[in-house]
Formats: C-alpha cells, structure tokens, sequence
C-alpha cells in the first residue's frame, strides 16, 4: 500500500477513533501515529524517530512562554481582576441595550490581553457575567453566547497560545504574530460587540436596559483598568521594541502581575495555590495535545501524504483564492469536530506548505487560521468555550448556548473576508514595524 494512501486511511481511523470511543483528541492522535508510523517503518525506527521528535520540541526554551502567560491569567482571575474589568466596563456600556452582553465581551477581550486561554476567559467570565445577566432578565441565548463568543477571543488577542504554537512550529517571529494580530482582534471584538446590537434590535426584550450610570462613576471606575493594561503595554512594548525575547517578556509580565497582586493584596494564598494548580492543569493540556499533534505529524510525513498533496494541489487549475478558500473550509469543518489547536497542529504539516508555495504572507496566514479555527470553539459538536459554558452556568442547556452563539458565526466571517481584502491595512502595516 503506497504511503499517501496509508496517510489518509490514518487520517480516517483518527477521526472514527475521535468521536465512536470518546478518546480524547490528544491521545487519539498519539495513538493513531505511532501505530501508522510503526506500519510504515518499523517499531524500532518509530521509537527513534518519535523519540528525536519529542526531544526536539519539548527541550525549546520557547514553551516556556506558554505556562507563564496561563500562570498570569490565572493570578488576574484569582486576584479578582475579572470583577473590577467587568465593573468598569459595565459602567460604560451597561445602560444600552444588551449593555450588559457588550460589557462582557468588552471585559472578555481585556481579560484575554493578559490570558491567552479561550477555556480560561470562558471559565471566569462565566462565573462574573451570566450571574449579572439573569439579574436583569436577559435573554439565555443572549447571555450564554456573548459569554460564549467574548470568550474565543482569549484565542486571538496576545498573547495567544495558538499564536506561539504557531510561531514555534513555523519559526515564525511571536512579536511579529502578537503584533499582526492588534487590528484583527480589534475588527472581531467591535463585530461581536455590534452582534449584541444587531440581537437587540431584532429582539428588544431580549437585553434590557441597565441604570445609568453617572459620568463620575464612569470615571471613577478607570483606574481599575490600569493595572491590566500596564501588564498587556510591557509584554507588546518588549516585543515591539526588540529589547526582550517573547519568554522573557511573558516572565517579566508574569512576575510584575504576582508582584501588583501581592501589593494591592488582591490574592490570597489560597489563590496562589489555586493559580499555580490551575496553571499546571491547562500548560499539562496543551503539551499533551502537543505531543499527540507531533506524533501524528510525523506519520503523516513518513507516508509524504502532505508533500504528495502539495504537489497534486500546484497541478490544479483553480485560482489561488479558489484553493485558499478550499483550505479555509477544511479548517472550518476541523474546528467544528476537533479541539482548535490540535486541528491545527494536525493540518499545518499539510497546509503551510502550500500557502507558503501560493506566495502568502506566513505572519498573515496565521491570523486567518487563528480567527477560523476559534470560530470552531463556538460550534458543535466540540465547541469547547460553548460547554464551558454550559458547564458554569447549570440552569442554561448546552443546546441554549450553541444557539446563542449562532448569532456571531457572521463577525467571524466577515473578519476574515476583510483580512483577505485588505491584507496590508489589517495584518502588515503594524507587525511589519517589529524589529
């Protein structure tokens, strides 16, 4: 049996595995690969070859920066961060219509500055937002899924864990992709938050009006706002400037949060266990789904099925925006049924290879598939941020809040569309300024 074909019948006993045995997508994919690899070569090579491969990943300094950026989200989350950005933000938005919707994706994408988790800013603003929402007589669907929506966004703003992984796997510059993804994440943010706007219009009653509050309150409520964003200005500004490495800067943010925590005695240290514990159970997650990513990668490139792609796909007729759209689908459909990163870590050895041969822009090509691949992580049957969700509020079905984030599958789309247009204005013009 030729390779490629041993490749895709690997792809096809992945997924069968995935969803008839309930095996988790990480193991699944470890369990897949090292079988295939070992079918096409030899249990001995497959254990050398999956041995070197692990070794090379996990021995890079650059993995550090994923726990570090978790561990400061989580010290923001147990300081109770989470309550004061929510507070300011309500004081601004609450008395509109839906103002409470838009609070929370407000505070969801300050939060997501400092997280870089989506299941992280799903779990936190669960516990703030919908609480505060029922108050006042919202809607579930509308509650649920702004929740559910701002959430995704702590898998876009830097720092991104999906960018990193991204840039390790690329060598790809992280200050470049944090700063790529400024203008982006702020198109998405302003499009889920005109989303609520769009819902309350159709649907007035679903977001009623909260009090007013008075220009001084509003003001008063700033400076809550200013610690989190001294945190989220060092981390761009190190990386802009050229001055620090993305780790060092993640280490610097995360020891000045400890630090600010500490000092406004903001975290206990029942809260420091909690955050370390916490942070030790999400960085486990994601190396796990690492390892398994890595080891179906290399099955896939024993069998050459992403190279033999490569070079069917450059025989075709298609323009090239054509089979771009093509790869878009696939990532939709991806995230749709698999954990976002480890979708993405299956298809880049198939895929990066040829968008780079179609001549894109790599640093722009991972914001694409940053914004498509957590448009997934709000649709079912995985959507991971929806059962989160669900998960934290009780009383609200899953099927509740698949339906209210429904609504916001279009921002995404639409954010796509406008960096396809206007690549240069959305992704270029700032992370070309990094040195």
């Amino acid at each position: 049996m030729e390779g490629p074909i041993v490749g895709v019948i690997g792809i096809v006993v992945m997924f069968a595995v995935l969803f008839l045995l309930r095996i988790p997508a990480a193991f699944t994919m470890a369990i897949v690969g090292f079988v295939g690899v070992v079918y096409v070569t030899s249990f001995k090579a497959a254990l050398v070859m999956i041995g070197a491969d692990m070794w090379n990943i996990f021995s890079s300094y650059g993995l550090t920066v994923i726990p570090m950026f978790i561990l400061v989200g989580e010290f923001a989350h147990w300081g109770g961060y989470n309550n004061s950005l929510y507070n300011a933000t309500y004081r601004w938005f609450g008395h509109y219509r839906g103002g409470l919707a838009i609070t929370t994706i407000m505070a969801c994408a300050i939060f997501s500055a400092i997280s870089g988790s989506n299941s992280a800013t799903a779990a936190t603003m669960s516990t703030v937002a919908i609480p505060e929402m029922k108050k006042y007589n919202y809607r579930p669907e509308l509650n649920a899924g702004a929740v559910a929506a701002g959430a995704t966004l702590g898998v876009l703003i830097p720092p991104s864990i999906v960018l990193v992984i991204y840039g390790l796997y690329t060598g790809q510059s992280i200050g470049k992709l944090f700063f790529g993804n400024v203008i982006p994440s702020i198109i998405l943010t302003v499009l889920i938050a005109a989303t609520v706007f769009y819902i309350c219009w159709r649907h007035p009653d679903w977001g009623p009006k909260g009090p007013r509050s008075t220009w001084r309150e509003r003001f008063g409520a700033l400076p809550d706002l200013i610690e989190i964003s001294l945190l989220f200005g060092i981390i761009m500004f190190a990386l802009f400037t050229g001055c620090v490495t993305a780790t060092e800067a993640a280490a610097a943010s995360c020891a000045l949060g400890l630090v600010m925590c500490v000092i406004r005695r903001k975290l206990s240290w029942k809260g420091f266990i909690a955050s370390v514990t916490d942070t030790l159970r999400i960085s486990a997650m994601v190396f796990i789904i690492v390892a398994g990513a890595v080891i179906f990668g290399r099955f896939l490139a024993v069998t050459r099925l992403p190279f033999e792609a490569a070079a069917w796909i450059s025989t075709l007729t298609l323009p090239g925006w054509a089979l771009f759209w093509i790869i878009m689908l696939c990532y939709i459909i991806g995230g749709c049924v698999m954990d976002a990163l480890a979708f993405l870590l299956v298809s880049l050895p198939i895929f990066y290879p040829i968008v780079m041969e179609m001549g894109y822009d790599p640093i722009w090509f991972g914001q694409v598939i940053t914004i498509v691949t957590t448009m997934g992580a709000i649709m079912p049957p995985v959507g991971l941020c929806c059962y989160v969700v669900a998960g934290m509020a009780k009383d609200i079905p899953l099927a509740t809040v698949f339906r209210g984030s429904f609504y916001y599958i279009p921002s995404y789309i639409i954010a796509i569309l406008l960096l396809m247009l206007f690549p240069y204005g959305t992704v270029m013009v700032l992370s070309n300024l990094v040195r």
